[in-house]
C-alpha cells in the first residue's frame, strides 16, 4: 500500500476568507510574473543581459508558486489533507530545484549589475549572449543538483506511522521531524550544504556590490549615483527577502524555530516572495513601466479600430 501523508495542522484553515486572499495572491503572481515575461520578449528595448535574467526570475516565480499553492487550493475545496509519497516526493523536488536555482540566478545577476555599472564599456563583450545563456544554464543546473541530491536521501528514511506533517507542503524540516530513525548527521550535511548554496552566490553578490559602492562613491555627477543606485535597488530588494527568509529556515539553530514561525517564513518565500518580485521590479523601473504604457496603449488602440 503507498504511503499516504497527512497534513496534521495545515497552515490553511477552512474558510471562505483565507481561500480567497490565497487564490488572489496566487492569481495576481502568475498574471504579473507571465506579463512581465511577455513584455520582455516583445518590446525590444528591454532586450538586453539584465531583462533576459528578469524573465527567468519570472519563470521561477511562477513554477515555484505552481508547485505549492494549487495543491493547498484544492485540499481547502475538497476539504482533504492528504498527499500521495509520489506527490510529496515530486513536490519536494521541484520546490528544492526552483529555490536553488533562484538562489544561484539572484547572485549572478550582481555580477550583471557590477558589468553595467564599472564596466560599462566592456559590457556588451562581458554579457554576451554567450555569457548570459551560460549565467542561466547555470542557475538551472545548479538548483537541479540540490533536488537530485537531497530528495532521494530525505525520502528514503523510514516514515512513522501517523505521517502528519506539521506544515502546509512537504519541505525537508517538516519531513525530517518524521522520520524514526536518528537524521543528526543527514541533518549536519544538509546544513553544510545550504550553508555553501547561500554562501557562494552570497559572496558574488558582496564582491560585486563592494565593487558597485566603490565606483559609486567615486561619481562626480550626481545623476549618475542616482541612476546607479536606482538599477541595484530593486535587486538588493529581492536578494534581501528571499535570502532572508531562507537563511531563518535553513541556518539558524534549531531554537530558534517553532511550527508557526517556520509555516509564516515559508508562506513569505514560496507564496508572496513571487508576487513581490514583479511589482519591485516594474514599478521601480522606468523601461519596463514604459513598455507596459505602450503595451497598453497598443491593446487599446486596436480595441477601437476593431470596434469602429
Amino acid at each position: 500500500m503507498p504511503t499516504l501523508f497527512s497534513w496534521a495542522c495545515s497552515a490553511t484553515p477552512v474558510f471562505p476568507g483565507f481561500f480567497a486572499l490565497i487564490l488572489l495572491v496566487f492569481v495576481i503572481s502568475i498574471a504579473s510574473n507571465t506579463i512581465m515575461i511577455i513584455l520582455i520578449h516583445m518590446d525590444s528595448r528591454l532586450h538586453t543581459p539584465m531583462y533576459y535574467l528578469l524573465s527567468q526570475l519570472s519563470l521561477m516565480d511562477i513554477l515555484y508558486i505552481s508547485t505549492i499553492v494549487p495543491k493547498m487550493l484544492v485540499d481547502q475545496m475538497v476539504g482533504q489533507r492528504a498527499i500521495s509519497f509520489a506527490g510529496c516526493t515530486a513536490q519536494h523536488f521541484i520546490y528544492l530545484t526552483l529555490a536553488g536555482a533562484e538562489f544561484f540566478l539572484l547572485g549572478l545577476m550582481s555580477y550583471d549589475r557590477y558589468v553595467a555599472i564599472c564596466n560599462p564599456l566592456r559590457y556588451p563583450v562581458l554579457m554576451s549572449r554567450k555569457v548570459w545563456l551560460l549565467i542561466v544554464v547555470a542557475a538551472w543546473l545548479g538548483g537541479s543538483i540540490d533536488g537530485f541530491l537531497l530528495t532521494p536521501v530525505t525520502m528514503q528514511f523510514p516514515f512513522c506511522a501517523s505521517r502528519e506533517i506539521n506544515h502546509f507542503f512537504c519541505e525537508v524540516p517538516a519531513l525530517l521531524k518524521l522520520s524514526c530513525t536518528d537524521t543528526s548527521a543527514y541533518e549536519t550535511a544538509m546544513y553544510v550544504c545550504c550553508i555553501m548554496m547561500l554562501l557562494i552566490p552570497f559572496s558574488v553578490i558582496s564582491a560585486s556590490y563592494t565593487r558597485i559602492l566603490i565606483t559609486v562613491y567615486r561619481m562626480s555627477e550626481a545623476e549618475g549615483r542616482r541612476k546607479a543606485v536606482a538599477t541595484c535597488s530593486s535587486h538588493m530588494m529581492v536578494v534581501s527577502l528571499f535570502y532572508g527568509a531562507a537563511m531563518y529556515s535553513y541556518v539558524l539553530p534549531h531554537s530558534y524555530h517553532t511550527p508557526e514561525k517556520d509555516k509564516a517564513v515559508s508562506a513569505f518565500y514560496t507564496i508572496l516572495t513571487p508576487l513581490l518580485n514583479p511589482l519591485i521590479y516594474s514599478l521601480r523601473n522606468k523601461d519596463v513601466t514604459g513598455a507596459l504604457k505602450k503595451a497598453l496603449g497598443m491593446c487599446l488602440s486596436s480595441g477601437s479600430v476593431s470596434t469602429f
